[in-house]
């Protein structure tokens, strides 16, 4: 059990990162055709480089679920650099391609909507996993649930008034979808130690 459920949480950590890369792709690609013609060129091929990074990272989270936690814990830093290089090609993009407005928020939301999505799966696969525990174990695990509960609201509470306000900066809004990744990556983490420890 020990060792499935660390999987599962090295999983949780790709689909959330997964995720978002789906969905800042989806977003540009829904906005390419207005991209300016004397630009369009660069902007489909950085577009290309973004899918091809995204499918990367896709087939290797793919591997990467059958696989052992020490397979996992090697894994997650090339995964880790590969997503830190998405991110910043992304953000190049939106800077180059992507100025109006209406297009950095089309992708905020989007992003901020498969984050929250990522959050909700997996407090609701570890409710279920905790189940499985005996119930003088599941102190520890309840605990930590709660908290990834707690956390996820108040992620989502944070990122819905970003939505709704729609006037700030490409800068503000993905240090906002920071600050709720590395909270989801620490409830996580926490969940995943609370189960080493009732295992």
């Amino acid at each position: 059990m020990v060792t499935q459920s660390n999987i599962n949480f090295f999983t949780n950590w790709g689909k959330e990162r997964l995720g978002e890369m789906e969905a800042t792709v989806t977003s540009f690609q829904a906005k390419a055709a207005e991209v300016q013609s004397d630009l369009s060129e660069k902007a489909t091929k950085v577009l290309a480089d973004l899918c091809k990074q995204r499918d990367e990272f896709r087939d290797t989270l793919k591997k990467q679920s059958e696989a052992g936690e020490a397979a996992w814990t090697e894994a997650k830093s090339k995964m880790e650099a590969d997503w830190r290089v998405f991110e910043t090609e992304a953000g190049k993009y939106v800077e180059s391609f992507g100025k109006q407005l209406e297009q950095q928020q089309a992708t905020f939301k989007l992003q901020a909507d498969a984050q929250l999505k990522a959050w909700r799966e997996a407090a609701d696969k570890l409710g279920s996993d905790a189940g499985k525990f005996a119930s003088e174990r599941r102190a520890d695990i309840d605990v930590a649930l709660k908290r990834m509960n707690a956390d996820a609201a108040e992620a989502e509470k944070k990122l819905e008034k970003l939505k709704e306000a729609g006037t700030h900066s490409w800068s503000a809004l993905m240090t906002a979808l920071t600050e709720t990744r590395l909270a989801f990556d620490r409830a996580n983490e926490a969940a995943r130690e609370a189960f080493k420890r009732a295992a």
